[in-house]
């Protein structure tokens, strides 16, 4: 029986490396780093130039029908975290998004559906931590979903999309940055 569940064990390790295989990456922002100005918000007493990042990923699950990219700061002083970017519907075969993609005049893919932030636009609104706060964390997260399309708008909240996305995930892979002011 030990054996067995040793055996079992081994065969499972090339499962678990192919689920690791799942990257994020971005020519705009650096894990464990701060954001550069560009993707800070222009707006709220902040001046920057709130350009989406850069971000690219590979290594897919498999099965994957479709995109879908977020970023979230878990420390904002809110209670609830605080909604920078939600972007679904993007085809499983985007496996890039451009600098400035998801900004205002932007280039998304077709059927692409940007929801609506915590600052109440559907599009990516920059980092701006109240003054004085220790530098605030900004999870960039691609999801990879096992459906095509989700049944959202550019008025959903970002925890209508977070629920959809959880619901449908067959993984996903983040890249954590950091600002303060």
């Amino acid at each position: 029986m030990r054996h067995t569940l040793l055996i079992a064990s081994l065969l499972a390790l090339p499962l678990a490396a192919q689920a690791d295989g799942f990257k994020l990456s971005s020519a705009s922002i650096a894990d464990g780093k701060p954001l550069s100005l560009r993707q800070v918000y222009k707006g709220f007493g902040c001046e920057g130039g709130n350009v989406s990042p850069q971000l690219s990923w590979s290594g897919a699950p498999a099965g994957t029908k479709s995109f879908a990219i977020t970023a979230y700061d878990p420390d904002a002083p809110t209670g609830s975290g605080w909604w920078h970017w939600t972007v679904v519907n993007l085809p499983a075969n985007t496996h890039a998004l451009a600098e400035g993609a998801g900004s205002a005049g932007g280039a998304l893919p077709e059927g692409a559906v940007q929801g609506r932030t915590d600052y109440g636009e559907s599009r990516f609104g920059g980092a701006c931590p109240p003054v004085g706060d220790k530098p605030h964390r900004y999870q960039f997260t691609v999801w990879a979903l096992k459906v095509d399309k989700l049944p959202v708008d550019a008025n959903a909240s970002g925890a209508l999309v977070g629920f959809m996305l959880n619901a449908n995930a067959l993984g996903k892979a983040s890249l954590t940055a950091t600002y303060g002011r």
